[in-house]
């Protein structure tokens, strides 16, 4: 048909010529003439020329399209103008040939029966013009009104000039036009083509397998095994596209021959499969395997759909369901009447209650408050309000017993809104309570004694101030601290002073009320809190009892210890109203109690209290004397009781305070002691004693100084350094230094004091007893210690001052002087005050004297300048 080419405004009828033999046949025929069949089959006359005879064939070929049975012959030129329609157009679609020539295809298209144009012819004629090729047959029903549908067979070709498509034409053959066995075909054909599109286009993965290799894929396929192409999956099985086992561990190309076998017994097999793409990548696939027979030959068609997603979420439901099955907490889901559909084994576990019992009946935890019977109304009320609610409530078990939870309610909705379910989530937290429970009870009390510490104290404290104001009664505070503890720890160890601390807690609870607090405050420092009581008579009777309880004999492994303790009482209302101010003088009173010689309990007063400003007043002072050079030594001489000659002095500290003047030992010595400063204090006497006695011997005096040592001094281990570096600082004589400890110290010291002592002497410095007498102890114990001299108390001296001496002390004094001669002591009386009293030195045989009566025989002498 190439020389039937046509102006593109100009339909073929016009391009014919019109030659008389040939170009009136040639009009006829496509003006609908009906030659006889003979001359479409004729050749030209002879006589024709070569342009003739090629018109007579043109002519013979139109005509025998023109009056093909079942032939529709269509022509569209690029501007999209119908430039040919066949009489088999014409008659297949039911419009003439004036109607559809020089008109747009697009008008003449919209105007054809059902199904003879449509989107996919449309796309084939507009590739036709892009590419320059043919399409392939297509089949395709066109349905009539009140007639039977017709099957049609169409391809369409362009037509090619000078490299430039010019037209595109279309031949549809009318395949049903043969009868019924054409109709049958057409069905068949249908049936192919259909399945043929079916094949190419479905979402699913087509594969036929010949002996189980793949011999044919379609798109979907290379896409869901992502190949770049066909060739990458034909000839290869299936179980190459497999991972070497499936998940359950089974051989991919064992288990894959096992279903085909199966499929093939069966004709069908549906089943999941694991495959990996050409990439690489896994994914679950569903699988239905088809055994179909061609040509007596066995093939499979396997469809294949990705069901990752929903492997996915079946997985996750999975999880979901064992995460409910198996959780501790107890899951209860319920319909919108509150009814129970479904619970866990864990809410059997926990309220004993069985699925029959509970499935189908409305959810109430039961025994949940019970005194309040209103009490899931307003749960319910505030889930419908706000979506949930959780909270702590008390369940009971089937089997009886209460038991503390939390629970958790939830409104489940739709994506509508609409309420479907609610979802309990209950928790039995009888060990998290307990927990609480045990870690509050650290919290508020003792670790040793499990007493109430002092957290526990305070809020039981302030509960009952609280009652004691509301009923206007009594309360007392009760402070104790053992006497001496430190020294149990130190010479027992910590472990036999724990020992002790609880058997004291132990004293002390079985001595107050159930009502009182017994607390430990820390240490060895114990507070009773007695709560509504009758007065001040009652608060001195358990504090007595209290005393007496804890002074008895301890019994702890090998020790039998002897405690003593110091009680101080503060009483509500008259000794304060505030816990602060309770505690702090209750605290001042035990204090008061220690000074009073230990081992007993004091009252609060002012006077106390002001004793107590004051202490702490001096302690601050103390601890910025030595800085301020506050510090001052007065020098009392020590005369020979024969000669009256100076022998030496004794160094007594005194201190000159900002405000109140120049202070005697008495008034802090004792607290320089309890504060730690004793012995930087000491140190200081020790090094400016031996400077003024250096300075005594540069003027030619070559006195002994006598210093004080106090208990801290002694105990301490730089003892012999601190005297090695006064000596050495101030060049006095080691021989000039005469150190003197009381006796006390001396009976409790032990051997640890005799070797400092030792070492002391062997230094050269001389050792003093002070207060010999008052100790008890025995003179022959002397000789386990490197003594020197003996001073003589004062109170063993003849008509002493205070007229407190009798036979029996004169007694004393005399025997020491005897037996200190005997062991070759030096004996110097302290105190003297009247000439009576040298006297009876003299004829005792005391070799020294100091005291007033001393001091006053070298006053305004130079040399008294000289010692001050």
């Amino acid at each position: 048909m190439v020389g039937m080419v046509a102006p593109p405004d100009r339909p073929y009828a016009c391009r014919l010529p019109r030659g008389r033999a040939t170009g009136d046949l040639m009009s006829d025929r496509i003006a609908g003439a009906s030659p006889s069949p003979g001359r479409l089959l004729a050749a030209a006359a002879p006589q024709a020329g070569p342009a003739g005879k090629a018109l007579d064939l043109l002519s013979i070929i139109v005509a025998a399209v023109e009056q093909a049975p079942g032939l529709a012959v269509r022509g569209i030129d690029r501007d999209g103008i119908v430039r040919y329609w066949s009489a088999g157009a014409a008659r297949l679609y039911g419009m003439a040939a004036e109607l559809a020539l020089g008109q747009p295809w697009a008008t003449v298209a919209a105007a054809l029966p059902a199904g003879a144009v449509t989107e996919e012819v449309a796309g084939e004629l507009a590739a036709v013009w892009e590419s320059g090729k043919a399409r392939g047959l297509r089949l395709w029903k066109l349905g009539g009104a009140g007639a039977a549908p017709r099957c049609i067979c169409s391809t369409v070709f362009p037509v090619v000039q000078s490299g430039r498509v010019r037209q595109v034409v279309c031949i549809d053959l009318d395949i049903t036009a043969s009868g019924q066995d054409g109709a049958a075909r057409c069905a068949l054909l249908l049936m192919g083509d259909n399945f043929r599109q079916l094949y190419d286009k479905s979402a699913d993965a087509i594969l036929l397998l010949r002996d189980e290799h793949i011999a044919d894929a379609n798109p979907a396929a290379i896409a869901l095994f992502q190949c770049e192409d066909r060739t990458r999956l034909l000839g290869r099985r299936l179980s190459d596209f497999s991972p070497l086992r499936q998940p359950d561990g089974a051989l991919s190309s064992l288990r894959g021959t096992q279903l085909a076998a199966q499929a093939h017994a069966d004709g069908n097999c549906r089943y999941d499969w694991r495959y990996q793409t050409c990439t690489g990548q896994l994914f679950w696939g569903e699988v239905l395997l088809t055994s179909v027979t061609l040509d007596h030959s066995y093939l499979f068609y396997a469809v294949i759909r990705d069901i990752s997603s929903r492997k996915l979420a079946e997985r996750a439901l999975y999880l979901s369901a064992q995460v409910v099955e198996h959780a501790r907490e107890a899951i209860v889901v319920m319909d919108p009447q509150q009814h129970v559909v479904s619970m866990n084994p864990a809410y059997s576990e926990i309220s004993g209650y069985s699925p029959d019992e509970m499935l189908g009946k409305p959810f109430v935890p039961h025994g949940v408050e019970p005194d309040v019977p209103a009490f899931f109304d307003h749960v319910w009320d505030e889930v419908d309000a706000n979506g949930y609610w959780q909270g702590d409530i008390v369940g009971q078990r089937k089997a009886g017993g209460r038991y503390p939870a939390w629970l958790s309610l939830t409104a489940i909705r739709d994506p509508q809104g609409q309420l479907s379910n609610y979802l309990a989530i209950l928790s039995d937290i009888s060990e998290r309570k307990k927990n609480e429970e045990h870690t509050r009870h650290l919290a508020e009390h003792d670790f040793l004694t499990d007493l109430p510490n002092r957290v526990l104290l305070l809020d039981r404290l302030s509960l009952a101030l609280a009652a004691a104001r509301r009923k206007l009664s009594m309360l007392a505070i009760l402070y104790l601290d053992l006497d001496h503890f430190k020294h149990i720890n130190d010479s027992m160890g910590h472990h036999v002073g724990d020992l002790l601390l609880k058997e004291v807690a132990r004293r002390l609870v079985r001595c107050v009320r159930g009502v009182d607090t017994v607390s430990r405050h820390g240490g060895d420092e114990f507070v009773i809190i007695l709560a509504e009581v009758g007065g001040i008579d009652q608060v001195a009777h358990v504090a007595a009892s209290l005393l007496h309880a804890v002074t008895q004999p301890y019994q702890l492994g090998e020790y039998e210890l002897h405690v003593s303790t110091s009680i101080g009482v503060a009483v509500f209302p008259s000794d304060g109203d505030s816990i602060d101010s309770l505690v702090h003088n209750a605290d001042i009173a035990m204090y008061h109690a220690k000074e009073s010689g230990r081992n007993n309990f004091q009252f609060f007063n002012a006077e106390m209290n002001a004793q107590i400003v004051e202490r702490a007043s001096l302690e601050q002072g103390l601890r910025e004397a030595l800085g301020r050079d506050e510090f001052v030594l007065e020098f009392q001489p020590a005369l020979d009781v024969a000669s009256g000659q100076i022998l030496g002095a004794e160094a007594l500290l005194r201190w000159r305070h900002p405000q109140l003047g120049v202070l005697p030992p008495e008034r802090f010595i004792a607290v320089a002691e309890e504060c730690g400063l004793m012995v930087s204090i000491g140190n200081w006497v020790l090094r400016h004693a031996c400077l003024r006695a250096r300075a005594w011997h540069d003027a030619g005096q070559a006195w002994r100084v006598a210093v004080n040592l106090s208990p801290a001094q002694c105990l301490h281990n730089d003892l012999l350094l601190s005297v090695q570096e006064a000596l050495a600082v101030s060049g006095l004589p080691p021989a000039c230094l005469e150190l003197e400890v009381t006796e006390s110290l001396l009976m409790k010291g032990g051997a640890r004091l005799a070797g400092v002592l030792a070492q002391l002497r062997a230094l050269g410095a001389r050792l003093a007893i002070d207060d010999f007498g008052t100790g008890y102890s025995r003179l022959a114990n002397l000789r386990h210690y490197p003594v020197d001299k003996l001073k003589i108390d004062p109170s063993f001296l003849p008509a002493a001052a205070d007229g407190a001496a009798t036979e029996s002390d004169t007694a004393v004094a005399a025997t020491i002087i005897a037996m200190a001669r005997e062991l070759q002591l030096t004996v110097i009386a302290e105190g003297v005050e009247t000439a009576q009293q040298l006297a009876y030195l003299r004829g005792q045989g005391c070799q020294q004297y100091q005291g007033r009566f001393a001091s006053a025989q070298v006053a305004g002498s130079a040399l008294a300048k000289l010692l001050n």
